[in-house]
């Protein structure tokens, strides 16, 4: 696969992030009402589309267990197929709980406390120390971190093929002192103007507004873009629907949530060009 420049998004390709956001996920809603889903149910939501940002996908959980709570019977993979028939993300969420006139739509709202399940999320993610840097305020509770549970994927020598062969660039939905970790970790050194987090753009993926940024940049007519979700593939077909000048192509990694020949058959179906069990697979793939 020939290319110019790869773009890398950070969660489930470089440093692999089930026992850190994926975990503050399911314990921020456990923690603030007492119950939750089983963290193998999150796929269903980002499959849904629109979860790029984990405290978005916490307070979508956090609707649907209210809503079980108010009497809902459905299971998480219908309910998350009924977010992506609403368009995906967190207001397609809320759109499919107003929509069930069965449950009361007024104790749900009641006991919606989006702020609160963001602070218990940074807190679980973060630890303390980091929660009082990033967030210049005190924790909620004292903790170590989620943080430092993110095995690396991305190999030296994966880092050392790639940026003597390629542009490379990062498009991740952290926030920005979050994606500076993770790249710290795996000692991949990226340029301010050649990354977009959280704190770069409002769109979040799948919008191609970032990767076509970042393809602009680098002047390259030609763009890889890795992720490990099924929004950041369509991320690089919208970027090819947006930017015509340039050839845009996908590819998806098994080492996030998705995983195996189901993962590789959704990863297939949402245009990827390519799927690869590693990051480190990259180099052998591309020209």
């Amino acid at each position: 696969m020939q290319t110019d420049a790869v773009v890398l998004d950070v969660d489930g390709v470089l440093v692999d992030v089930a026992d850190s956001y994926r975990r503050a996920v399911v314990e921020s809603v456990d923690r603030v009402y007492g119950r939750t889903v089983p963290v193998e149910e999150l796929q269903a939501f980002k499959d849904a589309g629109g979860f790029n940002n984990d405290w978005e996908l916490t307070y979508a959980v956090a609707l649907y267990v209210l809503a079980q709570r108010e009497g809902l019977k459905m299971p998480t993979e219908e309910f998350a197929a009924h977010i992506a028939d609403h368009g995906g993300g967190l207001d397609a969420a809320q759109s499919v709980v107003a929509d069930m006139p069965s449950i009361s739509q007024a104790r749900v709202r009641d006991k919606w406390k989006t702020d609160h399940l963001r602070d218990v999320f940074q807190a679980l993610y973060l630890g303390s120390d980091l929660y009082r840097e990033f967030e210049d305020d005190e924790p909620p509770f004292e903790t170590e971190g989620y943080i430092h549970d993110e095995p690396v994927i991305l190999t030296e020598e994966t880092v050392t093929n790639l940026t003597s062969r390629f542009d490379v660039g990062v498009l991740t939905g952290r926030p920005s002192a979050e994606a500076d970790i993770a790249l710290d970790r795996v000692g991949l050194d990226v340029a301010d103007e050649h990354r977009f987090t959280m704190d770069d753009w409002e769109e979040g993926k799948p919008h191609p507004k970032a990767l076509v940024t970042l393809a602009e940049r680098f002047e390259a007519e030609t763009v890889t873009f890795v992720g490990d979700t099924l929004d950041d593939v369509r991320t690089a077909v919208n970027a090819a629907e947006a930017d015509a000048s340039r050839t845009y192509r996908g590819v998806g990694v098994l080492t996030g949530g998705l995983t195996g020949e189901e993962g590789r058959r959704k990863y297939e179906s949402a245009g990827a060009a390519a799927v690869v069990d590693s990051v480190n697979d990259l180099p052998a793939l591309l020209e």
